[in-house]
């Protein structure tokens, strides 16, 4: 199986005059396709790796390859289309937008890449609006939603540009145990279904032990993967 991503030899140092180093020489690779988790202590980097991953932060020191192309040295404009093409984020706090509805929001990413949406687009959002059983609210305002649908209008959001690669940090973070069992499902089955890859930060062994992959990051280093 194909690496999606690759992590060589990545550390991160924070600061200038006084320096924290939070990651130390870490190597690490996702195969396309899969289905892992990230688990540590707070404070262990395991959000930081994320966000390197994610092209959000950049290592101090390593290389970084999504699809085969390394993108630590890539341009800003290089960055942002590949990210908007090839990557769904899903945070813990949803970030929705409360002036627009729950569909609006799902097809912002779009927006943000290609401008107005086409009559094929919408249709997809609404599709994944169903997927995540939103239909009945789809032009609710996306502050007149519970927060479990929150969540899941942030999950549709992070498909709706057909992403090979979904990085969550934490995305049950903020539910009632019920709505996170509902949100896992959910994931497992748009894995199943789209081929989607995941990686999801938890401190929810529960949760981790639901993924096919665990690893395990103390002190800035791979205790186990």
């Amino acid at each position: 199986m194909a690496k999606i991503i690759e992590l060589k030899n990545i550390s991160k140092v924070y600061g200038t005059t006084i320096k924290t180093e939070v990651l130390h020489g870490i190597d690490l690779s996702f195969e396309e396709h899969s289905f892992n988790s990230i688990i540590g202590a707070s404070g262990s980097g395991k959000s930081t790796i994320l966000n390197i991953m994610g092209t959000l932060d950049w290592p101090t020191t390593g290389e970084v390859y999504i699809n085969g192309k390394r993108t630590d040295n890539m341009g800003k404009n290089e960055l942002a289309e590949l990210r908007n093409k090839t990557i769904g984020f899903i945070f813990q706090f949803h970030y929705l937008l409360p002036e627009f509805t729950v569909l609006e929001n799902v097809l912002m990413p779009y927006n943000i890449g290609h401008g107005k949406p086409t009559k094929k687009i919408i249709s997809r959002a609404e599709e994944l609006l169903n997927l995540v059983g939103l239909t009945e609210v789809k032009n609710n305002m996306a502050n007149n939603i519970s927060g479990g649908q929150q969540q899941r209008t942030a999950i549709a959001r992070a498909l709706i540009n057909n992403p090979q690669l979904v990085l969550a940090d934490e995305p049950t973070g903020n539910l009632d145990s019920k709505s996170t069992e509902n949100v896992y499902e959910l994931l497992r089955d748009i894995n199943k279904e789209f081929k989607t890859t995941f990686v999801i930060i938890t401190h929810d062994d529960r949760i981790a032990e639901k993924t096919s992959r665990i690893v395990e990051i103390e002190d800035g280093t791979i205790k186990s993967s």
